[in-house]
């Protein structure tokens, strides 16, 4: 696990992009020997000019205000326990911002942060906060309605990296399964976490169920717009063979 970061380090990432109606996304990169690996962070609107963030990452500050634009940080969601490099830094930003994360997660986070909730505490019907099955309880989801449809916000049990930059991106995107050639599930996380794959492949199949699915967003990678329910079913039957 990489060290937690005390200050806002800024490192290289892409500019704000709108995914739908008050929901932004970025896509950021971790820099490492050989190439930097992409993260993505994706700032959701709520009711009463609020923001969650899912899976902080430091900006520049002509970024952040357009963030702060769209409302004030109110939730910061960590959501995995390889997601709290810089959830320090962003408390310290935003000290009334409550910590959110899964209840399987919570004691790593801890180690950051106070956590404040392991449920959904957003007060707000277009957004839905869950803890994923068959994980542990190591891993959220987050479900947001708008006009344009549902997006999907999944972290490390799907991945879709399929542009790194540099060797080491490279190696690792592939060797570690985080989508290079097509939406994948990592095969680290498989390793680390997933504990029933009956029951993590049923959640799959239940979000594929959503008739008004638009995209999932992942934290690495592109985001996911093409087929989305038919890569959540592939996802299932790859966990049930």
């Amino acid at each position: 696990m990489s060290k937690l970061n005390d200050s806002w380090a800024v490192q290289p990432h892409g500019p704000i992009e709108p995914v739908d109606e008050g929901l932004l996304s970025v896509a950021g990169e971790i820099t490492m020997p050989l190439g930097n690996f992409p993260r993505r962070m994706t700032v959701v609107g709520l009711s009463g000019g609020r923001t969650a963030i899912w899976s902080a990452i430091p900006l520049n500050e002509p970024a952040m205000r357009e963030i702060e634009a769209l409302g004030a940080p109110s939730f910061l969601i960590v959501p995995g326990i390889a997601h709290r490099l810089d959830i320090r830094p962003w408390k310290q930003r935003y000290p009334q911002a409550k910590i959110v994360c899964p209840a399987g997660a919570a004691e790593a986070v801890a180690e950051a942060v106070p956590v404040d909730a392991i449920n959904d505490i957003f007060g707000d019907p277009t957004v839905r906060f869950e803890t994923v099955d068959g994980v542990g309880g190591k891993e959220a989801a987050l479900h947001v309605r708008r006009a344009g449809g549902v997006s999907l916000l999944l972290n490390d049990i799907l991945a879709n990296v399929a542009h790194p930059r540099g060797l080491g991106a490279k190696v690792m995107a592939r060797v570690m399964g985080f989508g290079v050639d097509e939406p994948s599930m990592p095969w680290v996380g498989k390793r680390m976490f997933v504990e029933d794959k009956a029951a993590l492949a049923a959640d799959f199949r239940r979000w594929a169920d959503e008739p008004a699915l638009a995209r999932i967003i992942v934290s690495h990678g592109d985001v996911i717009d093409e087929d989305p329910k038919g890569v959540l079913l592939r996802i299932a039957g790859e966990l049930e063979t």
